[in-house]
């Protein structure tokens, strides 16, 4: 079964930056659309950005577009999420998650990762 793990986050200042990797075992990310998630303690899940399969479309919320970039390397099997102009409302935990379906933000992916902590502090 597909395995998806998270890895980048940390504590950075405002206005600072961040990359953070979604590494997925067992199966190549080809053929999968990818999502990033995240979620702060108390509120719902938002879906912030999506890559689809192969020809990587890629789609941001609104609350990151412009600051954030999704990139793939098939190569590595990895899924990348640049974050720059970091402000605290983007402290939440990000996840990952992959589908067989089309690129999309909201939450109805087949597999998800475990996350990964994002905090935005001076």
């Amino acid at each position: 079964q597909l395995q998806l793990v998270e890895s980048g986050g940390g504590l950075v200042q405002p206005g600072g930056s961040l990359r953070l990797s979604c590494a997925a075992s067992r199966y190549t990310l080809d053929y999968l659309a990818i999502g990033w998630f995240r979620q702060a303690p108390g509120k719902e899940r938002e879906g912030i950005s999506c890559i689809g399969r192969r020809n990587g479309a890629t789609t941001y919320a609104d609350s990151v577009k412009g600051r954030f970039t999704i990139s793939r390397d098939n190569d590595k099997n990895m899924v990348y999420l640049q974050m720059n102009s970091l402000n605290p409302e983007d402290t939440p935990v990000y996840s990952c998650a992959a589908t067989f379906g089309t690129c999309m933000l909201n939450d109805t992916y087949n597999y998800w990762g475990q996350g990964t902590q994002v905090t935005v502090s001076a």
